[in-house]
């Protein structure tokens, strides 16, 4: 099983929890972010020196809050690459349709090939909109009133620009002529002539993955016929379960290929371990809070089961207890968190897990702890 360690990227913050202040009351200082992406870094090299497979860090934009502070991943992933030996270095995930998809492609194919061909191409939609529109596009998110047409005009721009992408990490000339964009545009003069097609430089020296996030089911509809991997998070393992298996089902009617157990298929799953459940228990709650305290009002709580067996609305604040009991938050004694990812194995066949270990507002030092713990007390037995 290949396992891998992803960060939000957030500063610390001694107040974490479900009171005061709000999350958008919050606002961390330019060298407290510094400080972070600084942490972050050394936290991609202990990963490395602990023997997990990768290291994820996710894309996002002007959060003064301080919860999320890696704007671009793919740049930061270069000095990973250059500080590490073996682990491999993700994104998830690159909110492609905020990117040039030219620019997106050469900064990609350049991480993979400084890295020795450690990059992985992990790519997503987005998820707020006060990032996506100073960027150039707009999103369907839970708070925005014009969620219907933003998100047609985003899965436009993303389709398009993922064609764009594939084409010039793949192909050694290429155009592209779509709705949204137009590369190269007609006319462009060059010494005499016009330019009719384009050459990445550089362009990747090995095979790269693609991965995308899974969030709705446009998105399992679409993922498995692209041919990349899929990324399942914040999901009841009931729902997990149902889309697990229609991902195969879509990739075999797709390709004409059944995929093998797990394959092409991620798990992510919060976790934290300490010597007894209920050490682990008082250490996480803090940073679940905060994390819904944040993360609740873009409707991130969706995958959650609800009484009647459903998805719940939007807009749910679960509570740590919620989170147990519906196995979307792996939390105990390294020998509980064992059993749970062995069952969440026994259910799917889990072959690539994800875990986040450090919660919104979490120290460095105690997210150095648990892929400690993680690395010598769990996963040994997984190998």
């Amino acid at each position: 099983m290949r396992t891998g360690v992803f960060l939000f990227g957030g500063v610390e913050m001694e107040d974490a929890g479900p009171g005061p202040p709000l999350s958008t009351d919050r606002r961390s200082t330019n060298e407290e972010m510094w400080e972070t992406t600084e942490r972050v870094i050394d936290m991609a090299v202990l990963c490395d020196e602990l023997g997990y497979d990768s290291y994820w860090l996710a894309e996002h934009h002007f959060q003064y809050e301080g919860y999320e502070v890696v704007p671009n991943g793919v740049l930061l992933g270069t000095v990973i690459a250059e500080r590490t030996e073996r682990i491999r270095i993700g994104m998830a995930f690159n909110v492609v349709p905020q990117w040039h998809p030219l620019r997106l492609a050469e900064d990609f194919a350049t991480l993979h090939n400084i890295s020795g061909g450690r990059g992985i191409l992990g790519v997503g939609r987005g998820t707020v909109p006060r990032e996506a529109e100073p960027l150039g596009t707009q999103i369907g998110s839970f708070d925005n009133p014009d969620k219907a047409a933003a998100d047609e005009l985003n899965r436009r721009q993303f389709d398009e620009a993922l064609d764009i992408i594939q084409l010039a990490l793949n192909e050694e000339r290429f155009a592209y002529h779509g709705e949204v964009y137009d590369v190269p545009p007609p006319g462009i003069p060059d010494r005499g002539g016009t330019v009719q097609e384009l050459t990445l430089v550089p362009r990747p020296l090995y095979p790269f993955e693609t991965w995308q996030a899974i969030t709705s089911p446009p998105t399992l509809e679409y993922v498995p016929r692209r041919g990349w991997g899929g990324v399942f998070w914040n999901l009841h393992p009931t729902f997990t379960k149902q889309w697990w298996d229609r991902f195969a089902e879509i990739y075999d009617q797709t390709h004409g290929r059944a995929l093998k157990i797990g394959e092409k298929r991620t798990l992510v799953r919060c976790v934290c371990v300490a010597d007894t459940h209920e050490e682990a228990v008082d250490r996480v709650r803090p940073g679940h809070d905060e994390m819904w305290k944040f993360l609740g009002q873009y409707g991130w709580s969706k995958g959650y089961m609800g009484s009647d067996g459903k998805p719940v609305k939007p807009g749910l604040i679960p509570s740590l207890e919620e989170s147990m009991e519906q196995k979307i938050w792996l939390v105990g004694s390294a020998d509980e968190v064992g059993e749970q990812i062995e069952w969440y194995r026994d259910l799917l066949g889990v072959e690539n897990l994800l875990l986040f270990p450090m919660m919104p507002g979490d120290s460095y030092k105690a997210g150095e702890e648990q892929v400690h713990r993680l690395a010598t007390d769990v996963l040994p037995e997984f190998d």
